[in-house]
């Protein structure tokens, strides 16, 4: 995404460019590309970008992460790189919005912020005193303590958006959920049958999860629910670290087919071989404020979804998808069962997911949102 001089300049905070949190920052700029010249800038605590983003047309300017006290040294770095005439900081973490609330300070630009997970959610679900240890580890400049103290300053933003229902009832702003570029993902565009030959499924049913499989996105339940659904189904577990303790005990089933991560732009070569899209989301603090991307990604390629009833999903997927409780491997094992012996079914419910995503889920319907917001903070400029 090239500069031109003509069009407003928006500097994107990521906390850290090497996590799947680029995932919305990628997305984000993807949207706002058609209008804005955008440039992504953040740290990155790792050896390189995290891999789906790399070779896409999203310019990223990564400084090597740290923990405190050496961070603090590159957070004037960090601070210069923000030149855009407008910040927008994705998440409430220190070295995304904290930086953006530096740089503010320095060059009087309106700052956005971008709120898609409830962060403090992924320290709470460790329990009392697990919540103490991260609380102590003052070192790591996005821990427990200071995304704590981070989120108390969110009301200094100039504008915020927010990812679903329960953070825009905790924090207010436009909602912008994880979309999708309906135009560029239209299923008639890839050859299904070419694609499950490629990935050497042609003569099988193939239940696919796709993402990083964290433990609060369920992909154990997914396991044992696939245990159950006989021969010829295969569950393909695609965007797994192959070498990760998950994917190496998971790969010893007869039944699974482990896929490394993948390019962004992949990602519809995969799905398409799919009959059907699991995303089985696990009632935690994790994903109380969070909608898996990939159930965005299935609607827009028109395959069957099977999700669970958290957060916004059954809202989204009403009558596109079917939702089971979460933490319930039978009753996935049920719904998957039930959408892979009647495909007529299956295939109406992808094509009423197409629609919905189309109209409610798209990068056109986020447009209509976000560019009046965005143009009117670039309207103020720094004043506040």
């Amino acid at each position: 995404m090239s500069r031109t001089a003509s069009r407003p300049r928006i500097s994107i905070l990521c906390f850290d460019l090497a996590d799947n949190a680029t995932g919305r920052v990628e997305l984000l700029a993807r949207l706002l590309a058609p209008r804005y010249d955008v440039t992504v800038v953040g740290p990155r605590f790792g050896p390189e970008l995290w891999a789906p983003a790399q070779g896409g047309p999203v310019t990223y300017r990564a400084v090597a992460g740290a923990r405190y006290p050496a961070l603090l040294t590159r957070v004037g770095t960090l601070v210069r790189l923000v030149d855009g005439d407008l910040i927008l900081a994705s998440k409430p973490r220190p070295t995304s919005y904290g930086i953006g609330l530096l740089a503010r300070a320095r060059r009087r630009r309106p700052l956005l912020l971008d709120i898609d997970d409830w962060e403090l959610g992924f320290f709470y679900r460790s329990g009392r005193w697990g919540r103490v240890g991260r609380a102590l580890n003052v070192a790591n400049p996005n821990g427990l303590t200071w995304t704590w103290l981070t989120e108390r300053l969110v009301g200094r933003a100039d504008a915020i958006t927010v990812g679903s229902r329960f953070l825009e009832h905790r924090f207010g702003g436009v909602l912008i959920p994880h979309v999708r570029d309906t135009d560029a993902w239209d299923p008639s565009r890839f050859d299904r049958e070419r694609e499950r030959a490629r990935l050497g499924v042609a003569g099988d049913k193939v239940v696919m999860f796709l993402g990083t499989p964290r433990g609060h996105k369920g992909v154990d339940d997914l396991v044992e629910a696939a245990r159950g659904l006989g021969p010829g189904v295969v569950l393909a577990i695609v965007g797994a670290a192959p070498d990760g303790a998950a994917a190496r005990r998971w790969s010893t089933l007869p039944f699974v087919r482990v896929i490394g991560k993948i390019p962004f732009d992949d990602i519809p070569r995969y799905l398409v071989a799919a009959d059907v899209v699991a995303a089985p989301q696990r009632a935690t603090s994790d994903t109380v404020g969070q909608v898996p991307a990939k159930v965005f990604d299935a609607m827009a390629l028109a395959r069957p979804v099977v999700s669970t009833s958290v957060s916004m999903i059954p809202e989204i997927l009403a009558g596109a998808g079917v939702v089971v409780p979460p933490d319930d491997p039978r009753a996935l094992r049920d719904a998957i069962r039930g959408l892979l012996d009647d495909p007529a079914r299956a295939e109406a419910l992808g094509k009423r997911a197409r629609e919905r995503c189309e109209q409610h889920y798209s990068f056109e319907s986020a447009r209509r949102a976000l560019f009046p917001l965005v143009d009117e903070l670039l309207a103020k400029g720094g004043r506040r």
